[in-house]
């Protein structure tokens, strides 16, 4: 089926109008913000608390993120509940009568946009890399009739409905084993239960620093680096290669029941990210950003803390015990040595190891499934938008 298609541009609303809310500092306003998408709904507050002038938008609007790492965010503005609505200068805007809302949110989401989208990014780095609207307005969309636009919507919307209950089972398996986590053993910074404090030097081997590595993609050895690490399990397909001596094998190499521990991020909600080492196919490395910590297993179960140290109390005394440069948040080997943390009873702790484990099982086979209809909406949304489906 061949649909005419048009550039965002045509779509797109240049002269929306703006407002300083701080002229109006008692008036409330209906804020849809860059961090508010990921609340799922605006923020309601005070003029006199938004520092800087704002988009005017209405209900029906479609935006869309352009700021990276903030990126494949695209929402529908919803009905007003009675206060002017606006929203960051960081949104492209769109509004068409021949536009559909929820199709043109799920097409600037697809990865066909997604390509294109990424190809309109400059800056100077980090925080502000931004796409170039006036890129992006040059990007096509195709644009069937409004009716059929309507029905590839609600395929589209079924199908993420079925993604979002399973990351929220997901989730919920998670904070299954975080309150088992809790109830077996306390919150780890305050230690109601008054289990002995010991310091991560005295139940753990910390490899030095490997220094600068340069990754050389198809060869050499898989080295770990902070963009692999937070995630439950580590994602060898992104990591680099490098050449190591045999040397540098000995120190850095990972096995089983390492946890691996981000050591410098340029924020302080990503310092203390883990990761935890169950093995792999071929031999494992970490590059210099990140930490391996290798417990005595004698007196620490691996599983128990790589737990306490993903959980947002651990992280707290990752942070407490880190410092900060002028540029970023760092801890460094002497601070990941001295981490004061309570040490229950061994037996204590492999009775968690048992739970988690069989939490494990349920959260691998609804994983799998997210996996699966991944792919799935991956697959939908390639053919919607090349009028296939």
């Amino acid at each position: 089926m061949t649909w005419q298609t048009v550039p965002l541009g045509d779509l797109a609303v240049s002269r929306g109008g703006s407002v300083n809310p701080a002229k109006f500092p008692d008036e409330t306003f209906e804020l849809l913000s860059i961090p508010a998408y990921d609340d799922g709904e605006a923020e309601v507050c005070l003029g006199a608390s938004i520092g800087s002038s704002k988009k005017c938008v209405e209900e029906n609007d479609i935006l869309l993120s352009r700021i990276v790492p903030h990126i494949r965010r695209s929402w529908v503005v919803g009905p007003s509940r009675g206060y002017r609505q606006i929203a960051s200068g960081e949104w492209i805007q769109f509004r068409s009568p021949d536009v559909y809302p929820k199709y043109l949110r799920h097409f600037l989401t697809s990865d066909p946009f997604h390509n294109q989208f990424m190809r309109t990014v400059s800056g100077v780095g980090g925080s502000l890399l931004r796409a170039r609207p006036t890129e992006v307005y040059k990007i096509a969309v195709p644009l069937p009739p409004l009716e059929e636009q309507k029905r590839i919507a609600e395929i589209l919307d079924a199908a993420d409905a079925l993604r979002a209950k399973r990351r929220e089972s997901l989730a919920q398996l998670d904070a299954l084993l975080q309150s088992t986590f809790l109830d077996l053993f306390g919150d780890p910074v305050t230690n109601p239960k008054g289990w002995p404090v010991v310091e991560t030097r005295d139940v753990f081997k910390l490899a030095p620093r490997i220094g600068t590595t340069t990754p050389a993609l198809g060869k050499g050895c898989i080295v770990v680096r902070v963009g692999e690490v937070g995630s439950d399990r580590i994602d060898f397909e992104r990591c680099g290669r490098v050449e190591l001596s045999d040397k540098d094998k000995e120190k850095f190499r990972l096995e089983p029941g390492d946890t691996v521990l981000a050591r410098a991020i340029g924020s302080r909600n990503h310092l203390g990210k883990c990761s935890y080492f169950d093995g792999y196919e071929e031999d494992v490395y970490i590059d210099s950003h990140v930490m391996r910590l290798r417990p005595n297993q004698e007196i620490c179960n691996p599983i128990w803390f790589y737990s306490l140290m993903r959980s947002a109390q651990g992280k707290r005394l990752i942070q407490k015990a880190g410092g900060q440069t002028a540029v970023q948040f760092n801890i460094n080997a002497k601070q990941a040595s001295s981490i004061k943390l309570p040490l229950p009873e061994k037996s204590l702790q492999d009775r968690y190891e048992k739970i988690y484990l069989e939490i494990r099982k349920f959260w691998s086979t609804d994983s799998l499934h997210a996996e699966e209809l991944e792919i799935l909406f991956q697959a939908l949304q390639q053919r919607a938008f090349s009028g296939e489906l």
